[in-house]
């Protein structure tokens, strides 16, 4: 049964409440193992075109079951937030999904070496669990956020999977703080393709993490290139995970983990590229923005993908309060709303004139943009063309 989270209002009346979603939350934990699920139809049917079941598992059946079961508009009762946010076993589940994302790697990997014959087959294992490695930064995104040394660590150790170790410092301190602004390069514009995107997020990343941490490590007195660069910890289990994988399965990992790598990066770029399209702070009279409020994220609740991301797409409660746990993440009327959950979305921003087709209006409509393209931020190679679309309000 769920449990029954309880407290008195000020009035002195009790107040109840209880997770509906608290045991489909296992769907987040089950997901990075997804992969594995194709090697087990593939291992059954002898079809090698069975090893991408995860890809339709994930494109196709999720969206439409996002579709079929809609929106959870849901909120825990504020008063009862405190104890949602100390109940361990939302704790534990992150925890555990750690070493699955290790789990699902290995198999893959072990499966590719020893059983996967045609080259297609291989590249088609190799970018399935490039995707559910990508899941990993989701993992790691939802414990770096935390302000404790246990789960500092797993993030790191997460994000040794996809070999993102510098999320976490990017994250946390270059794009919260400069999301929805022109200066954040893991924002996108308005009128910006994703491949457009991509050129400027991944690397842009790396430097900006690197310089944050540099910046970091100079205040302490300890040297860039040193163990206490929390970058390089990263680095370095994802180098012995890479290596081990090299070392037991011999020189066909070489292509399949840099398959998979890049994979797993295209997936966060995805999520980066749709989480804040074009929203734009406020540039106050000093030059500073505005701090990140609901509305400058797009925002998602359709009921699956969220139980299979850990609300991930509960994006806007997260940027206004970034150390809120996933359980209590709220939904807000009169935000952006995607018109669907991430697995749905992703696929439409690989067809650029499609994504500009649905997002772009649904942008200017935003109650406030009203119209107005001073209020959005656009990619300044489309200024004109858009300019002569849209005008002023």
């Amino acid at each position: 049964m769920n449990r029954q989270y309880v407290a008195l209002l000020a009035n002195g009346d009790p107040i109840h409440y209880s997770d509906r979603k608290q045991w489909w939350w296992l769907l987040s934990v089950a997901f990075p193992l997804l992969p594995l699920v194709g090697i087990v139809a593939h291992a059954w049917s002898g079809y090698q075109i069975a090893l991408g079941l995860p890809l339709l598992v994930s494109y196709g059946f999720m969206p439409l079951l996002d579709y079929l079961l809609g929106e959870d508009v849901n909120n825990p009762p504020e008063a009862l937030v405190p104890q949602l946010q100390e109940d361990r076993y939302y704790r534990w589940l992150t925890w555990l999904t750690v070493p699955l994302h290790f789990v699902a790697l290995i198999g893959c990997a072990w499966w590719a070496a020893t059983q996967v014959s045609s080259w297609w087959a291989f590249v088609l294992l190799a970018y399935v669990i490039g995707t559910g490695s990508g899941l990993g930064i989701n993992t790691g995104h939802e414990l770096g956020h935390k302000h404790n040394r246990f789960e500092q660590w797993l993030a790191k150790l997460v994000l040794a999977v996809p070999v993102y170790g510098h999320f976490t410092v990017e994250h946390g301190q270059g794009h919260h703080r400069w999301v929805a602004t022109p200066h954040d390069h893991a924002s996108s514009r308005m009128g910006e393709s994703i491949y457009r995107f991509a050129l400027r997020e991944l690397p842009g990343g790396i430097r900006r993490a690197w310089q944050l941490e540099k910046e970091r490590l100079a205040k302490t007195g300890q040297p860039t290139w040193g163990w206490h660069n929390e970058m390089l910890q990263s680095y370095g289990i994802a180098i012995v995970l890479q290596l081990g994988l090299m070392a037991s399965f011999g020189w066909v990992m070489v292509p399949f983990l840099m398959i998979h790598n890049m994979v797993a990066w295209w997936q966060l770029t995805s999520a980066n590229y749709v989480e804040h399209y074009g929203l734009l702070r406020d540039q106050l009279e000093n030059g500073k923005y505005e701090s990140p409020q609901p509305h400058h994220s797009w925002n998602a609740n359709h009921t699956v993908s969220n139980l299979a991301l850990f609300h991930l797409q509960r994006h806007s409660d997260h940027h206004a309060h970034p150390s809120r746990r996933y359980q209590s993440l709220r939904h807000f009327e009169n935000l952006p709303q995607l018109p669907s959950g991430y697995f749905g979305m992703f696929p439409l921003a690989y067809i650029p004139s499609l994504w500009f087709k649905v997002m772009d209006p649904r942008l200017m409509a935003l109650p406030h943009v009203n119209g107005d393209l001073k209020r959005v931020n656009m990619a300044p190679h489309r200024s004109a063309e858009l300019m002569a679309r849209y005008g002023h309000p």
